[in-house]
């Protein structure tokens, strides 16, 4: 199964400070955890990376993935 194949899974354009959507949904998957985020919940994500996070720990967890720990 791919994700492309659960239901109710939106399919977004991140962007700064909304995102767009691209395929209606009632929520996306976090790219660190795999949690299931309501869209009404939806508070973070990375337009540079195009991907949505539960909260601001998996969001420095995913940065810190993409640029490294010693990104200054």
């Amino acid at each position: 199964m791919t994700t492309g194949d659960i239901q109710g899974l939106a399919v977004l354009h991140y962007d700064t400070p909304h995102f767009d959507m691209v395929r209606p949904g009632q929520f996306v998957l976090c790219a660190v955890s795999g949690a299931r985020i309501d869209l009404d919940d939806l508070k973070y994500w990375s337009a540079e990376f195009q991907e949505a996070y539960r909260g601001p720990e998996e969001a420095t967890a995913s940065f810190l993935r993409h640029r490294g720990a010693a990104f200054r």
